[in-house]
């Protein structure tokens, strides 16, 4: 008798393992099917100089997909980081024509994205707004005040010492590379090692109970908010001293990217689940799938087509990931 039910409590047991570890390794096994695809059919995918293109291509993304993880974890939500990568390029370009200083223009393009990231949590946190309406409200108004800025044109920059932090190297490696990987290994901190990461997991997990619990949840979410925007303004800063000029109308899009990268990698569109390593893993799908289509000249429109397929792929696993746990 003993022996008939420890069979079914054995299958029972089997097939939580098997969910479990299918939730937590499918986009690991999407990795690697892509990389080792990619290695197989197209010539010098896994050469040096492609990696470290690959690697270079990945770095805006990565950077703000640090900051969107917390953001997505903690239950919100923003679609403004593409504005507000374009508007601090722009501000920064115009901060060091106009005062000839390099640091004041690069302080001028992240603070001005702590500050939009600072509406942004004021209103989602304070007055209660959806945060998908308010920040594709702020989106909006944004990309306005980078056209406004530019006076709707390039603001290029005649000093090059700016351009050493896009375009500059490091052990052979470009900078916007570095700058990704220490902005990952602090994000890694935050969310593992401190209380503030566990309590904004916690507030997207059941955001009641975190009030139950004495968590600051408002003051959270707007560090949450404006930590988003000042990462959104140095990539934006990095990008601008990657194309020598602040661009007004560059990022179109960049929001929906870092989004797809991040839920690929795990992270949960209805809050609390999320980790650092899984979004890597989302950013390296992303950054492959483009690399490859790129290095086999499919034209642009056919690209469009299949990122918005690997949003929704992404937003079918994370309902299917739900449902499983």
């Amino acid at each position: 008798m003993n022996a008939r039910t420890d069979v079914p409590s054995r299958g029972r047991l089997l097939a939580t393992w098997v969910r479990g570890a299918w939730s937590r390794y499918t986009s690991l096994l999407i990795l690697v099917v892509i990389v080792a695809a990619s290695s197989f059919f197209i010539p010098h995918f896994l050469s040096w100089i492609n990696i470290i293109g690959l690697g270079l291509s990945i770095s805006m993304v990565g950077m703000v997909a640090c900051s969107m993880l917390l953001c997505l974890a903690s239950g919100g939500f923003d679609l403004s980081v593409e504005s507000v990568v374009a508007f601090s390029g722009v501000l920064a370009a115009v901060v060091i024509n106009s005062s000839g200083s390099v640091l004041g223009g690069v302080l001028a393009g992240i603070l001005a994205g702590g500050l939009v990231g600072a509406v942004n949590g004021t209103i989602v946190s304070y007055l209660s707004l959806n945060p998908l309406i308010t920040t594709l409200a702020v989106m909006q108004i944004v990309r306005g005040l980078g056209f406004l800025v530019s006076q709707g044109s390039a603001v290029g920059v005649n000093n090059t010492g700016f351009f050493a932090l896009g375009a500059g190297r490091f052990l052979s490696i470009p900078n916007p590379i570095w700058i990704t990987v220490l902005l990952m290994g602090l994000f890694a901190f935050l969310l593992t090692r401190t209380s503030f990461g566990r309590n904004t997991r916690a507030i997207g997990g059941n955001e009641t109970a975190a009030r139950l619990k004495g968590i600051a949840v408002n003051r959270t979410k707007m560090i949450v908010y404006i930590v988003q925007g000042l990462i959104a303004g140095l990539a934006g800063v990095v990008l601008a001293s990657r194309m020598t000029s602040g661009q007004p109308n560059t990022s179109q899009g960049f929001s929906m990217d870092v989004i797809s990268a991040c839920v690929l990698g795990g992270v949960s569109l209805s809050g609390g689940v999320g980790t650092l390593s899984g979004t890597i893993i989302g950013v390296l799908i992303m950054g492959s799938v483009q690399n490859a289509m790129n290095l086999l000249n499919i034209p642009t429109f056919y690209q469009y087509i299949l990122r918005g397929f690997i949003l929704l792929l992404a937003v079918l696993l994370d309902q299917f990931k739900r449902k499983s746990r």
